[in-house]
């Protein structure tokens, strides 16, 4: 009798604890072609281009990402993977071209924005406002 109880307790523990894995756990690597890690940010990182890159991050980027780049925005929640705190210096550390390629490309939860943000130029904005996420 104690063993057709324990049985399916054990069962649900195990589910109830999967329930709970945190989202950084099954985070994946997520590799950038040399042809982009390499690249060079074309766009100067000037007030304009700030300011620019502020404005596309506030309309495409803030609702996952949050105000701050700590990646709590309002739908990160829904998310299935973690969105990544930009203020982190293994964040930080990535090179532009990396940056660019994975807003430019997307994954998972994280959309392709080639068609959303359709200038490339605007794109290396966004770059250069995530370097002052600091």
């Amino acid at each position: 009798m104690k063993k057709k109880i324990f049985i399916p307790m054990a069962v649900l523990f195990m589910v109830a604890m999967l329930a709970f894995v945190p989202k950084s756990m099954d985070q994946k690597p997520w590799p950038v072609p040399d042809a982009y890690k390499n690249k060079a940010n074309p766009v100067k990182a000037d007030a304009e281009s700030i300011a620019n890159g502020k404005s596309l991050y506030n309309t495409h980027c803030k609702s996952c990402h949050g105000t701050k780049g700590k990646g709590d925005g309002p739908k990160a929640s829904q998310l299935d993977t973690e969105c990544g705190d930009f203020t982190k210096a293994t964040f930080q550390a990535q090179t532009d071209g990396a940056l660019f390629y994975k807003t430019f490309e997307g994954r998972k939860d994280m959309p392709s924005f080639k068609k959303k943000i359709a200038e490339a130029n605007d794109i290396w904005a966004v770059v250069n406002y995530l370097r002052t996420l600091k």
